[in-house]
Formats: C-alpha cells, structure tokens, sequence
C-alpha cells in the first residue's frame, strides 16, 4: 500500500497510476520533439509542459513557493535525515503529501535509478477529479496525522 502503517492499497494505485500519466521524458523522447520541431520549424506555445517534477531541491523549492499540489515521498530514503524534515515543511506550507513504500518505485517513475521525492504541479482538467480525492485522502491519512507520523518516524530513525 502506500505504507503498510499509514494508507491502503488503493490509494496506492491511485496515486501511481496518476503519476505514471506525468512521467517526465526521457532524454530520447525530447530529442525527437526537439527534431521534430526544428524540422516543422515552429516553437511550442510557452506552456509548460506538466510532468512529475523530482530532485529533493527542486521539490523543496516547488513546496516553499506553494506549487506543488501533491508531494510523495519515499520511506526508504538514506540517509532518513534527506527528507525527514519534508513533512513538517508540506504542514507548514499546506502542502498534501504521502510517504509511499520504495525510493526505486519512485525513481522509476522519473527515469532514474531512485527517487527521494517527487511531487505534481499540476494536471491536465481530466485528471483533476482524480488529484483532488487523492489530496483529500492523503491530507487525512497524512497533514492530519502529523504528530503521529512524526513520532514513528523519529523512533524508525532512531536505528539507523
């Protein structure tokens, strides 16, 4: 499930299934876009395009400017100290977040070998029914458990 202790299965589902629409390209995929535009000779409109954005810093930032709409986290982060503080900030900055089982579950979602966080910006209008029942179930499962969560997660700490 999302986590074992804090969600269920099918929001797990959910919740990768959405993100899975927003992979980000890959370096191949852009290379053909870019072609295919040089050769159509004609330049995107300025929107930005919609992916799942990752990078503990770029996250931090899309938080701390109110940007992101929905963060996940990994549990099995290591160093535990990365993203320990991530919560707090999300509460803080009313941001729904998760913490969701598997860094390389996250990392693959991204193209990379693991991922710590990541977090959605924004969606396409179809997709918006699904972004705002995940907010709600994850700002219960998670905002509002916020002591509860933290407190497991010192004591999960305190091992490492």
């Amino acid at each position: 499930g999302i986590n074992a202790e804090y969600g269920d299965k099918s929001t797990a589902t959910s919740l990768f299934k959405l993100l899975r629409k927003y992979k980000p390209e890959t370096a191949a995929e852009k290379k053909e876009r870019l072609r295919s535009m040089a050769e159509g000779e004609k330049t995107e409109s300025g929107k930005k395009p919609m992916y799942v954005k990752y990078g503990l810093n770029h996250v931090t930032s899309l938080i701390e400017k109110k940007k992101a709409q929905l963060v996940v986290i990994a549990h099995d982060v290591d160093p535990i100290e990365l993203v320990v503080w991530l919560p707090a900030l999300c509460r803080k900055m009313n941001v729904p977040y998760c913490i969701v089982k598997g860094k390389a579950r996250l990392g693959q979602l991204v193209h990379k070998k693991n991922a710590a966080a990541v977090c959605i910006t924004g969606v396409k209008p179809e997709d918006k029914n699904a972004l705002n029942n995940l907010v709600s179930t994850v700002k219960t499962n998670y905002n509002d458990r916020f002591d509860e969560i933290r407190k497991t997660w010192a004591e999960a700490t305190e091992f490492l």
